[in-house]
């Protein structure tokens, strides 16, 4: 029976990490350590920023909007992951599997731009000093946060409105743990053609553009570090950014990995390997 998109499938059927038993319950265990650690990190982080005026800066601003996105991120699939290592079926239905993909690209784009904002935010801090207060206005901060929430509803929809049209007929083994794009488009029993260009448009301008002015920003940031005439001055500065510098590297190089290459069964398997360090 055909549901209201003419796709036949109304349910999918996720392959999870392994399908080795004998793994089932010690990775079990691994993630829901995981992900009580990633949880409890980062609500302590929101209500220690939001109940502590001291950190009511720009900076904490968007580390706490990045601590939020990470909490949400993690949550669109890993409590699924955790049911299916110890269900027999692991099912998710047509309409379940749509938005799990609508809010894991919403907030996997809104993490690049947020990561962006932070860049912007240590060049400004780092070069123009005198200039902070003024460049970094809660206007503009609040204008940065807007932004990058705009451009990750933007890609989501884009990405969950093509994935709407196509049919997915007999096929309905998705080889991941949860409903990524690539996997996705593997199923379908229609042309994919529009679809493969949207994800490489959408996540090349996702990718490339963040990760462009931030490397712009770190040029600037790191000009003006080797101007500093002390080691300790350097060391400082340096050390305000190294945190941020190692999440962009991970984040971008794991999702350039993902979606920057054409997509078979080595890469789907790749990819899975890839998308542990974005929880």
């Amino acid at each position: 029976m055909a549901t209201e998109n003419d796709s036949f499938v109304t349910k999918f059927i996720l392959v999870g990490l392994t399908d080795n038993s004998d793994l089932q319950f010690p990775l079990f265990f691994l993630f829901l350590a995981m992900y009580i650690i990633t949880v409890l990190g980062n609500s302590g982080l929101l209500t220690l920023i939001g109940l502590n005026c001291h950190l009511q800066t720009p900076m904490y601003f968007f580390l706490f909007n990045l601590s939020f996105i990470d909490l949400c991120y993690s949550s669109v699939f890993t409590p699924k992951m955790l049911i299916n290592f110890i269900s027999k079926k692991n099912i998710i239905s047509y309409q379940g599997c749509m938005a799990q993909l609508y809010f894991f690209c919403f907030f996997a784009i809104s993490e690049c731009y947020v990561l962006t904002s932070m860049a912007y935010d240590r060049y400004v801090a780092i070069c123009n000093p005198l200039l902070y207060n003024m460049a970094m206005s809660p206007k503009v901060c609040s204008n940065l946060i807007f932004g990058s929430y705009l451009m990750a509803f933007s890609g989501a929809m884009a990405h969950t409105g093509c994935m709407l049209r196509l049919t997915f007929c007999d096929a309905n083994t998705i080889n991941h743990y949860f409903c990524d794009v690539l996997p996705l488009l593997q199923l379908s029993c229609t042309s994919t053609h529009v679809n493969e260009l949207v994800v490489f448009t959408v996540c090349g301008i996702n990718i490339i553009v963040p990760s462009l002015t931030i490397f712009i920003s770190y040029g600037f940031i790191l000009c003006s570090i080797l101007q500093i005439k002390s080691m300790e001055g350097r060391f400082k500065a340096f050390s305000t950014c190294s945190s941020h510098i190692i999440a962009v590297l991970l984040f971008f190089g794991s999702f350039s990995f993902m979606y920057l290459q054409p997509s078979s069964a080595g890469s789907m398997n790749e990819g899975k390997i890839s998308s542990f360090t974005l929880m």
